[in-house]
């Protein structure tokens, strides 16, 4: 990102929209990258796009929704989780559960999405609060009837477009802005 950001006019990018975004496992590292950039002085953001992120490894609040039979379940979390970190000390850190970072200020925009068959609803919901307390703008937008993975499924999931086209509006209106 600080990369990007140093190269961009040579990348032909303009240095003053840069925005991360997204699903899953990436929704966890745009939030870690969007909390690293600010505490680090940069680059500085626009915009936060997260689709379903996982941000709680602890997977304390993944089990009130164990999605057992989806293409993702509680269970299955554990074992990508655990194949991700070095160790359960690691689970807390913010930089592996952003949802535990110690001060949620200053953080760019956020449009955050939720899917009703998804593990990660609850952490997700909880992410919307913490930003939202900390006075960040946030869009939440929740597709009761989709799944986890759906950004992916739209050649087989008819409602996975429609979603996807609002994400992408979110993330135009923040990068257009003056």
């Amino acid at each position: 990102m600080r990369w990007i950001a140093g190269q961009a006019s040579s990348l032909g990018l303009d240095s003053e929209r840069l925005a991360v975004g997204g699903d899953s496992a990436g929704g966890n590292l745009a939030a870690v990258a969007a909390l690293d950039s600010r505490d680090r002085g940069g680059p500085t953001l626009r915009f936060q796009l997260l689709i379903y992120p996982a941000v709680d490894l602890t997977l304390e609040l993944t089990k009130r929704n164990p999605c057992e039979g989806m293409p993702l379940a509680a269970k299955t979390m554990v074992w990508f989780r655990d194949l991700y970190l070095r160790d359960p000390g690691d689970q807390p850190d913010w930089r592996a559960s952003p949802l535990f970072a110690r001060d949620f200020r200053t953080l760019p925009p956020a449009y955050l999405v939720t899917v009703g068959f998804d593990p990660l609803v609850t952490e997700g919901e909880a992410y919307v609060a913490k930003l939202r307390a900390a006075g960040i703008a946030v869009e939440h937008e929740h597709y009761e009837r989709l799944l986890h993975g759906f950004a992916t499924m739209g050649r087989i999931i008819a409602d996975a477009g429609p979603a996807l086209d609002a994400a992408g509006e979110a993330l135009g209106r923040a990068l257009s802005s003056p």
